[in-house]
């Protein structure tokens, strides 16, 4: 019986160490959406969001998208306003989130990122950061919202 019992606290104490995490980077999303951006895979891009409504603002018009189809309408405006002034090759390099708050099914992560892209023909630079808002479904992190936040685009050097 006593050594039932060993075995039994030693369990209890060990259990966090041995439970499997699934789907506990709450960043892994956003850098799912950039990479599915950057190669044209808006496929795996839409699939880092979460179901129902969406938001995210951005710095071109009309600047906010709301709604269950805000990442396409999104991804339509981007199009749009890539053919309207000149853009192509838009590359958004990221790094290291600089900052994850996460309580129970709620993430808010902050990611520093460039947006490389050539306009007319001449490259362009913008530093910047995405921030994001993402809920817990079916166990996976997945994006409820997002903003740009960036400096005003120059010439990359």
């Amino acid at each position: 019986m006593k050594h039932v019992l060993v075995v039994l606290i030693a369990l209890v104490l060990c259990a966090p160490a041995v439970i499997p995490a699934t789907g506990d980077d709450p960043a892994e999303p956003v850098r799912q959406f950039i990479d599915g951006f950057n190669t044209g895979n808006l496929q795996s891009a839409f699939a880092a969001y979460a179901s129902g409504p969406i938001t995210i603002v951005d710095e071109f018009a009309p600047h906010l998208w709301t709604g269950p189809n805000a990442p396409h309408d999104w991804a339509d405006a981007y199009d749009k306003h890539a053919q309207a002034t000149g853009v192509t090759d838009g590359k958004v390099t990221y790094g290291k989130p600089t900052r994850v708050e996460q309580v129970a099914d709620a993430a808010y992560v902050v990611i520093p990122t460039v947006y490389l892209y050539k306009e007319h023909g001449k490259p362009i630079k913008e530093e910047g950061q995405m921030t994001a808002v993402l809920n817990r479904e079916s166990g996976a992190w997945k994006i409820r919202g997002w903003t740009w936040t960036g400096v005003k685009p120059h010439a990359a050097q």
